[in-house]
C-alpha cells in the first residue's frame, strides 16, 4: 500500500497550477485587469495584486481557476487527460475522485478543458464525464457542472467546422465512501484521502506531472498548451472556406496605430511593425490568440471587437488586421 501511495504522490506532483506571469492580463496591465481566477476559486486560495499568487495550503487542485482563465496564465498538464482518453480501448471515461465509480480518475472534473473535448471528437471516441455531488463537495464547488457544460459548448462550437461533433455525456456518478466526503480538503487533506484509498486508486489515476517554467524567449512556448491542442485536434481538417469559430480581434478604421493592443496581448498574438516609410501594420497570429479580449478593452479609440467568424485559411499565415497608408 505504501508503494501505491508513493506512486500517487509522484503522479500528482505539485497540485498547484503553473502560473505564467506574462500571460496574465493583470501583469500585462490590460484595462480592467482580470480577477476571474480569484472569483471562481471556492477556497480563497488565490489573491490578485499586480500578479496572481496561490496559497498552496488552501489549493485543492480542483482546476476551476485554470478552466476559467481566459489567457492560459494558469495551467495544468493537458497531455495527461488527453493520454488518458486516447489510451482507453473503446469508449473513454473520466471520473471525479469524489465518486466511487471505476475509471480514469482526475481530482475534479474542473480539470477538463476544451482541448480534451476537441480531441475526443477528433479521435471519434465517445467520452463520459462523471462528477460527484458538487453541491456539497469541499474539493471543488457547485460551479463545476456549470463550468464543465460551458467548456463542452465552447469545444463543440469549435468542432462544428469539422462536421463532426464530439460525443460527450456529463452525468453524476455514484457517491464515494465516507472517507471521500464531509471534510475540508486542503493540499494535505487531498493526500490523506489518497493514502486511505491508495491501493484502489493507483491503477486508474491520471498522472499529473508538474509543468516546467515557460521559456518566454521561445515564441512557441508563449501559446498555452490547451489552445495549441484545440488547434491540433481540429480534425478532420476543415475546408479552407469553412467558418471556424475561433474568437479573435478585428480592428476597424478608427485605429490610431498605437502599440497598446500588442503590448497587452498575453500571448503576443498581435504584432505591430513599423515599415521603412513610417507606415504601421498590425498582424494577428490567429492560432496564438486566446480570445481573452484584453486588446479590445484596452484600445484607446475602442477600434477593436472580437469575432468568431474566421476561415481555416486564416490559420495559414499572419492576418493583416489594419495598416496605415503612411506614418500615422
Amino acid at each position: 500500500m505504501f508503494d501505491s501511495f508513493l506512486k500517487i504522490m509522484g503522479d500528482y506532483g505539485n497540485p498547484v497550477p503553473r502560473y505564467t506571469g506574462p500571460r496574465c492580463l493583470v501583469e500585462r496591465m490590460s484595462v480592467g485587469g482580470c480577477d476571474v481566477c480569484a472569483t471562481v476559486c471556492p477556497h480563497d486560495a488565490i489573491t490578485v495584486d499586480g500578479k496572481v499568487e496561490i496559497d498552496e495550503r488552501k489549493c485543492t487542485s480542483c482546476g476551476l481557476c485554470v478552466q476559467s482563465c481566459p489567457t492560459g496564465a494558469l495551467e495544468f498538464d493537458v497531455t495527461a487527460n488527453l493520454t488518458a482518453i486516447r489510451t482507453q480501448e473503446e469508449d473513454a471515461k473520466l471520473v471525479c475522485s469524489r465518486t466511487s465509480e471505476g475509471g480514469k480518475t482526475v481530482p475534479c472534473l474542473a480539470r477538463v478543458t476544451a482541448s480534451v473535448i476537441v480531441a475526443a471528437g477528433a479521435w471519434d471516441k465517445p467520452l463520459e464525464l462523471v462528477h460527484g455531488d458538487c453541491a456539497t463537495c469541499d474539493l471543488g464547488s457547485d460551479l463545476v457542472p456549470v463550468k464543465l457544460a460551458e467548456v463542452v459548448d465552447a469545444a463543440q462550437s469549435l468542432r462544428e467546422a469539422t462536421g463532426r461533433l464530439a460525443n460527450v455525456t456529463i452525468r453524476r456518478g455514484v457517491e464515494g465512501g465516507a472517507e471521500n466526503r464531509g471534510e475540508r480538503v486542503t493540499r494535505r487533506g487531498m493526500f490523506g484521502t489518497l493514502l486511505r484509498s491508495a491501493a484502489g486508486v493507483a491503477k486508474d489515476l491520471v498522472p499529473d506531472k508538474p509543468l516546467p517554467f515557460v521559456d518566454w524567449s521561445a515564441p512557441e512556448e508563449r501559446v498555452p498548451a490547451d489552445w495549441l491542442w484545440r488547434r491540433r485536434a481540429l480534425k478532420p481538417t476543415p475546408a479552407q472556406d469553412v467558418q471556424v469559430r475561433w474568437k479573435a480581434p478585428l480592428v476597424d478604421a478608427s485605429c490610431i496605430f498605437c502599440p497598446v493592443c500588442s503590448n497587452v496581448c498575453p500571448t503576443e498574438a498581435i504584432t505591430r511593425t513599423i515599415e521603412a516609410d513610417g507606415s504601421v501594420a498590425l498582424h494577428l497570429q490567429l492560432e496564438a490568440c486566446t480570445g481573452c479580449g484584453g486588446c479590445a478593452s484596452s484600445c484607446p479609440p475602442q477600434a477593436i471587437e472580437l469575432s468568431d467568424d474566421w476561415r481555416e485559411e486564416h490559420f495559414a499565415a499572419p492576418v493583416l488586421l489594419r495598416a496605415s497608408d503612411g506614418p500615422p
